[in-house]
């Protein structure tokens, strides 16, 4: 027996699926927040309320699967990493959910949150009308910012978090068998 089979913590990265996945998803979601943010404060393309939402599911998972990646390293118990796994990918899951209802409302296959899409309906009084309207940019959900071969942000955060979860789903199954 060599050292490497000894503690699963000193096998190689292919042989800890667990730690592999994590890290991944962990590594994917850094990015796309990397990404998101610069696109907000960079390219100057702001954010409307579903992006924002969209944005929580990465901030979980960035430390999420950190931890994870770490527990596998020590070789923590299977449960734990199993646990660990299937949260990433519910949280992927839900996110690539949320991205395709964004994606939706953008098309306008359907109706999207009041606070981000339709008509202005409550402007206040006249007076404070203009001071509001020269401090506050609205950004609405409905309206696509930027697109690139055709999809939009959302529809990037659909593609990612499907990966997220297929590369999760993945984990899952690998560390069950070993």
């Amino acid at each position: 027996m060599t050292l490497a089979t000894a503690h699963p913590s000193h096998a190689p990265a292919a042989a800890n699926p667990a730690l592999t996945a994590s890290a991944a998803i962990a590594l994917i979601a850094a990015a796309t927040l990397a990404g998101a943010w610069f696109f907000q404060l960079v390219l100057e393309i702001l954010p409307c309320p579903l992006c924002l939402e969209q944005r929580y599911a990465y901030y979980v998972a960035v430390p999420l699967g950190a931890v994870v990646a770490l527990a596998a390293a020590r070789g923590a118990p299977r449960p734990v990493l199993l646990a660990g796994l299937l949260i990433l990918g519910l949280a992927a899951l839900a996110n690539a959910g949320l991205g395709t209802y964004h994606s939706g409302v953008e098309w306008g296959f359907w109706q999207g949150p009041t606070d981000c899409t339709g008509p202005v309906v409550n402007l206040g009084s006249a007076g404070s009308l203009l001071e509001r309207l020269d401090k506050v940019k609205v950004v609405r959900c409905d309206e696509v910012q930027w697109r690139f071969l055709g999809l939009s942000l959302a529809g990037y955060n659909v593609l990612i978090s499907l990966l997220m979860a297929a590369i999760a789903g993945w984990g899952v199954v690998k560390t069950a068998k070993v």
